[in-house]
């Protein structure tokens, strides 16, 4: 656990490493919860009209990578298939891309939240009428939300 005299993006950064990686209070993080699934079993579509784990990943992994670029300064809003990416390859060896892309995009996000001075915390986002502040804790909340949607939708396999 990180001192609680760390700045508070270390902070930030280490509750969504928590809600990604582990030791989570509230339970499994993602990873954890990702971990013994197959990709006919996150391709499955099992409420109609309902998002897919495989496509529920791919999409925390497009916000990980526009959060990144709304810090670098880019007014970004993601819409239609940016927002939610379709699978076009139900392969195990796409599902294991999928994977190391939200790894990849997670940690680059890490690395530039624990880069952030705090006193950036306080600035808007581009485009948006809030601060970095509130977008991370958001991006903290949007892991678990999802993460949530996850482990229901794993009760769903045979």
């Amino acid at each position: 656990m990180k001192s609680r005299n760390s700045s508070e993006t270390a902070r930030i950064a280490d509750q969504l490493d928590r809600a990604f990686k582990g030791e989570a209070w509230h339970g499994p993080a993602l990873l954890e919860i990702l971990a013994d699934v197959n990709a006919a079993t996150v391709s499955a579509r099992h409420i109609p009209d309902g998002h897919s784990i495989w496509e529920l990943v791919l999409h925390i992994s497009a916000w990980e990578g526009a959060i990144l670029r709304r810090m670098q300064g880019e007014e970004l809003q993601l819409k239609g298939s940016d927002d939610f990416p379709q699978t076009q390859d139900a392969s195990e060896a796409a599902w294991q891309a999928a994977l190391e892309k939200l790894n990849r995009k997670h940690n680059e996000l890490l690395a530039a939240i624990t880069a952030m001075p705090d006193s950036r915390l306080a600035e808007q986002v581009p485009g948006k009428d809030y601060d970095f502040y509130f977008m991370l804790h958001g991006a903290v909340q949007h892991a678990l939300y999802h993460a949530g949607q996850i482990a229901l939708l794993k009760k769903f396999r045979s």
